[in-house]
């Protein structure tokens, strides 16, 4: 293992997809593109377009050849193709714990003890491709409070495997937003107007601006917007409120009606038929505590 290996490692956990055949296997890794324009008016396209010879630079060493590329306005495309037995393909798929799509993948316990720098190229890889910091992320809707959103669709291990990194690295999560009845139709609205299926939404975990700056980004703009929004942040908040676990604050609890879809079978079966009030009983459940 090493820094690049950990950084790719972490943008296909983000958003890759494998296709494995009888004789070699491709790895594709989609960087969409948000918002066509960030929030500066800059065209998202051309900032990521403008990183790819960074990422290059990374990955292209470990696969051996030069790394395919393409765009559209709405996604960046990477894929590189190697032989089933070559061994970093085979460490690849080892790490990943032989998923095929993003949404199946694991962290392999090894990733866990990787050191410190490596462990920050998983997070900034993942957050390269699924990351995102705008000025709409704020919390509680006041002035300042913004926050970096890392988002998982369908992956329930993913994401407290992502607090569990961050955590490593003394990088608190400020709050989970599971895609759970509990949270995303907390008052059965959806529910009552006969859409039973509303809450299967992506997962989103949510970092302090501030708090994600030992992480960064490769991508130009999202870099630039951390960097503004982070500065910003301090202005209003200081960075003791920011740096704290949810087992070290009081934790809200907000009562819910009882939703009948927690029995769902989209449900890990460890939290299947379980009403949870706060979304900090919920990662405690699933792994993710003091």
């Amino acid at each position: 293992m090493n820094a690049q290996m950990a950084y790719l490692i972490g943008m296909i956990l983000g958003n890759g997809e494998v296709q494995r055949k009888s004789d070699a296997t491709t790895i594709t890794i989609e960087l969409p593109h948000k918002n066509l324009i960030d929030d500066e008016g800059r065209e998202v396209s051309v900032y990521v377009k403008s990183s790819l010879t960074d990422i290059r630079n990374i990955i292209e060493p470990l696969i051996g050849y030069s790394l395919p590329i393409s765009q559209n306005k709405r996604a960046t495309q990477i894929s590189f193709t190697k032989p089933n037995e070559d061994y970093t393909m085979r460490e690849i798929l080892r790490f990943i714990g032989n998923g095929v799509h993003h949404s199946t993948m694991s962290m392999n316990d090894e990733l866990f003890n990787m050191t410190t720098d490596e462990r920050k190229e998983l997070l900034r890889g993942m957050a390269d491709v699924t990351g995102y910091i705008r000025k709409s992320n704020i919390a509680f809707g006041q002035d300042g409070c913004h926050r970096v959103y890392i988002e998982i669709p369908g992956n329930w291990q993913l994401v407290i495997d992502i607090a569990n990194m961050l955590k490593s690295l003394d990088i608190p999560v400020q709050t989970i937003d599971f895609g759970h009845p509990n949270f995303r139709d907390s008052n059965l609205k959806k529910y009552n107007e006969g859409k039973p299926y509303y809450w299967k939404k992506e997962h989103q975990v949510k970092i302090w601006a501030n708090e994600f700056l030992p992480i960064g980004f490769n991508i130009e703009h999202k870099q630039k917007a951390l960097e503004k929004y982070a500065n910003e942040l301090l202005e209003y908040l200081d960075e003791n409120k920011t740096h704290k676990f949810y087992w070290e604050k009081p934790i809200r609890k907000k009562e819910k009606p009882f939703h009948p879809m927690v029995n769902d079978e989209y449900l890990p079966e460890a939290i299947r038929g379980k009403h949870f009030e706060s979304w900090t009983e919920l990662a405690k459940e699933l792994g993710y505590g003091e």
